[in-house]
């Protein structure tokens, strides 16, 4: 019994946590238990050091030493502030009067806020809850299909998990060990792509079944010529000027992404103080929601950090390489098997859950096979989409739930998600066979031109050049050679880059 511990205490580990998860044993305290447990069970069969756990302190105290996650808590604040001062509102009714008119309209002009306010807060929870309390009884009332509009409203409420400020592109950045800035401008063109394939559905869904998505009736446009023309103007730009504030300085390397939230935040105040909207309350309520949010992320690092150090310290994730690299098809092989699996994953985890223990162990693998892991990391983030619109489990169905009028049945809601599911899923196939989509502009190496580079030689303490042995300079600086250390020197770089 003793040697099958021994031999198998990697897979046993991973096997003990699923098992926790999947009984519902909350993940931060189920990953720090079975990290704990077991790397006492290693110690006492001798397969692991007294001192491993000497290593914790500083693995946790790491946690708190990460810039890269102060963004977290910026960009959640942002989000509720915009969220609770009426941006949402206002934005959904300006843009559904503008799209009134045509058929589908309202469910298009859901899908253009979800992409503005998935660019403006980050936040799945605050998209989601918005819209459903806003626009899905207009839909409804107008005579929307129930599927359609609850479907639309939850799918537009998670590009927020796609389009950059997202959180989990911050997790995913840094459990990969890349630039969140590279994260975000290699899911750029993706989430406009998958925004593009949500406008589509709506579009066919007006064709070929036009009951389904009717026009706005004649009465219910209230805002026609310049004004609606300025209420648009007025309307959109604090929202565009706030997605440069934040997306613009960050892509043009002005801020990083913790200060892009810190500007983003302050800038939501602003919105909101502008609009006479800010309040103690309202205040209290966002910062309140910001330090629960962000306290549940920081536990289950905390736990994945304890987990890991004694999966680690068996070779688990020798193991774990072991077992992907060994798949039949190489990294197609290796890319098939990984999505299935996080698909359906993420029917009992959310993104936080997945990206904190599946990320982690996913990553060595995919680098070892040579894959461009911004490309992964931005793949992963739409697979772990789904998580938010799987039925029943989906956190994006929950949200919407809970705001939706009693009239709307539970199943129409899931019915609703499952055609936006699969355009997710064949989003992750485009981004498998064209991953252009995600690395381009990312891998284009900057060019130097070495005839123009200039070497200064340090010089000695008497002011004369330090020239190295053998390369003294010429004898007559009048006849103007060019110095032998530089020339050597940039002879050599030449050689380098002509290999």
């Amino acid at each position: 019994m003793t040697d099958f511990l021994i031999a198998n205490m990697a897979p046993i580990i991973f096997a003990s946590m699923v098992v926790f998860l999947l009984v519902g044993f909350p993940v931060a305290f189920a990953l720090a238990a079975n990290g704990i447990v077991f790397g006492l069970i290693g110690i006492e069969l001798g397969l692991l050091g007294p001192q491993l756990f000497q290593a914790l302190p500083d693995r946790i105290f790491g946690i708190m030493n990460n810039d890269t996650l102060l963004a977290i808590p910026f960009f959640t604040f942002m989000g509720l502030i915009l969220e609770r001062s009426g941006m949402a509102e206002d934005l959904l009714d300006t843009i559904g009067q503008l799209f009134g008119p045509l058929r589908g309209g309202l469910a298009l002009a859901v899908i253009f806020v979800g992409a503005l306010l998935a660019a403006t807060t980050g936040v799945v929870a605050a998209s989601v809850i918005s819209m459903g309390l806003i626009s899905l009884p207009i839909m409804l009332r107008y005579g929307y299909d129930t599927r359609l509009a609850t479907g639309v409203i939850a799918a537009s409420g998670t590009l927020a998990q796609i389009i950059p400020p997202s959180l989990v592109l911050i997790i995913m950045a840094d459990q990969l060990g890349k630039s969140v800035g590279d994260m975000y401008k290699g899911a750029f063109l993706p989430g406009l792509t998958l925004t593009a394939f949500y406008v589509g559905y709506v579009v066919l869904v007006a064709i070929f079944r036009p009951r389904w998505a009717p026009a706005l009736p004649v009465e219910a446009r209230t805002l026609h010529g310049a004004r609606l023309l300025m209420r648009a103007v007025t309307t959109l730009l604090p929202p565009l000027f706030l997605i440069f504030l934040v997306l613009g300085t960050i892509f043009l390397g002005i801020a990083t992404p913790t200060e892009g939230g810190a500007m983003g935040a302050t800038g939501a105040l602003i919105l909101a103080l502008a609009r006479r909207r800010l309040s103690w309350s309202l205040l209290r309520q966002a910062m309140e929601t910001t330090a629960k949010l962000t306290t549940f992320v920081v536990f289950i690092l905390v736990g994945a950090r304890v987990f890991s150090l004694t999966f680690y310290g068996v070779d688990g994730h020798r193991w774990v390489e072991h077992l992907l690299t060994g798949l039949p098809g190489g990294e197609v092989g290796f890319l098939i098997v990984v999505n299935v699996l996080v698909f359906l994953l993420a029917f009992f985890l959310d993104f936080f859950e997945l990206s904190f223990i599946v990320v982690p162990l996913l990553g060595p693998v995919a680098q070892a096979l040579g894959i461009d892991l911004i490309w992964f990391g931005v793949l992963l983030a739409v697979n772990m989409q789904t998580s938010f619109m799987h039925p029943p489990f989906g956190f994006a169905l929950f949200y919407l739930r809970s705001v939706a009028p009693a009239a709307v049945k539970t199943t129409d809601i899931y019915w609703g998600a499952i055609p936006f599911v699969c355009i997710q899923i064949i989003m992750v196939g485009i981004l498998i066979f064209f991953p252009q989509l995600v690395t381009f502009g990312l891998d284009q190496d900057t060019k130097v031109d070495l005839d123009s580079v200039q070497i200064e030689v340090p010089t000695s303490d008497y002011g004369a050049p330090a020239t190295p042995p053998g390369l003294e300079a010429p004898k007559d600086p009048a006849a103007g050679a060019e110095d032998a250390a530089s020339k050597a020197i940039r002879d050599a770089m030449k050689q380098d880059q002509a290999k």
